[in-house]
């Protein structure tokens, strides 16, 4: 009796399980439905809503892949690029796989990533080695690639050249600055030494003036001994006698 019921719960909740799966699969593919209809209208982001709420009650690869679609269509590249990596990884669906890795090299293409735009153009022509839009594709992004290369080494040596130039520039204002430096030092030195000249002459000023004074006193000395010596010479000096001798 337990056993049979047991089964009778089993049986209800197989019978249960299929039913909310046909009706979750019934909601998921009228989502899907608007969602198409959006994208078809352009409302990228109503389209996006409606995906988005499909794979909510049901997840499919094709959901996966128009959402991955309706979010590159507004421009959002990196999450689109998530999208696609991820029905890349799991589907086996040759022909879902190379239209994601096509998708994923035209995100990373307007993303200016072109060595990756050219590794994802080339995996999905592993898949469809004849198509054409691919080839373009990749023959456009390798183009690209080479140009940003080119343009890139450009700049580089625009860098260099422009480093150069403010290094000499600021070797030859360090250069100038240190000559100013060295002229300052100069002059400070100079006015020091002048100055150091004025108060050596200030102070042996009053020596050379008191030599200058007892010069002249030794002189006015001197000349005085002279003076005396001369009176007394001149006092001195026989005079001839008036007198005459009785002879």
């Amino acid at each position: 009796m337990k056993k049979n019921q047991f089964i009778l719960r089993g049986g209800f909740f197989i019978f249960l399980f299929f039913f909310n799966t046909i009706v979750n699969g019934q909601t998921a593919h009228k989502l899907l439905r608007k969602g198409d209809n959006s994208y078809l209208n352009n409302d990228y982001k109503l389209a996006e809503e409606n995906y988005t709420k499909a794979q909510q009650v049901q997840r499919s690869a094709k959901g996966d892949y128009n959402l991955g679609n309706a979010i590159y269509q507004q421009q959002r590249y990196d999450d689109a690029i998530k999208q696609y990596d991820d029905i890349i990884a799991k589907t086996k669906d040759s022909k879902l796989k190379f239209n994601s890795l096509y998708n994923k090299g035209n995100a990373h293409f307007w993303k200016k990533e072109y060595d990756k735009a050219i590794d994802a153009y080339k995996n999905s022509l592993r898949l469809n080695p004849n198509d054409s839009d691919a080839k373009k594709n990749l023959a456009l992004a390798q183009r690209m690639l080479q140009q940003q290369q080119q343009q890139q080494n450009k700049d580089q040596q625009n860098q260099n050249k422009d480093k150069q130039n403010n290094d000499k520039n600021n070797q030859n204002q360090n250069n100038k600055d240190q000559q100013n430096q060295n002229k300052d030092q100069q002059n400070k030195n100079q006015k020091q030494q002048q100055q150091n000249q004025s108060q050596n002459q200030a102070q042996q000023s009053p020596q050379q003036e008191m030599q200058k004074e007892q010069a002249k006193e030794v002189l006015k000395i001197m000349d005085e001994e002279e003076r005396k010596v001369q009176q007394r010479l001149r006092k001195g000096k026989p005079q001839p006698s008036r007198s005459t001798k009785d002879w």
